[in-house]
């Protein structure tokens, strides 16, 4: 199911990323995060890219907003996708993802979770967690 989602959204996005890809193998990572828009949502962008560093936020939360800078760089920097989850408008999907407190960061690799961290992390740790899955 994952493979025909993944082959769905290449034939949507079509000749854009094929321009963007220049050749190179995979899709290309956005250099912005991404406003997740519910659980299809996610499954979607965790299954279109390799790595996913998914962000639980709220706009209320100071440490949130601490590192709204270093998310914002990662994307921008990094070959992972991020994807951030607002928290106040997508509860139910933040039950699924286990986020019991703001922000919780979760790592995706292949399409699976495999690291969860809450709290703020320095970009060196993400960087190295990025890089390790990548």
């Amino acid at each position: 199911m994952r493979e025909r989602k993944k082959r769905e959204l290449q034939r949507r996005l079509g000749d854009e990323s094929d321009a963007a890809d220049a050749g190179v193998g995979g899709t290309e990572t956005p250099t912005e995060p991404i406003a997740i828009e519910g659980r299809s949502h996610l499954e979607d962008v965790v299954g279109e890219y390799d790595v996913v560093l998914v962000d639980c936020y709220a706009d209320w939360c100071g440490p949130c907003q601490m590192m709204e800078p270093t998310i914002e760089a990662l994307a921008a920097e990094t070959d992972a996708a991020v994807a951030k989850v607002d928290v106040d408008a997508n509860q139910r999907l933040v039950q699924q993802l286990g986020a019991r407190g703001v922000p919780t960061l979760v790592l995706y690799a292949d399409g699976e979770p495999v690291e969860r961290m809450v709290g703020v992390q320095d970009r060196a740790t993400l960087d190295g967690l990025i890089e390790r899955h990548g």
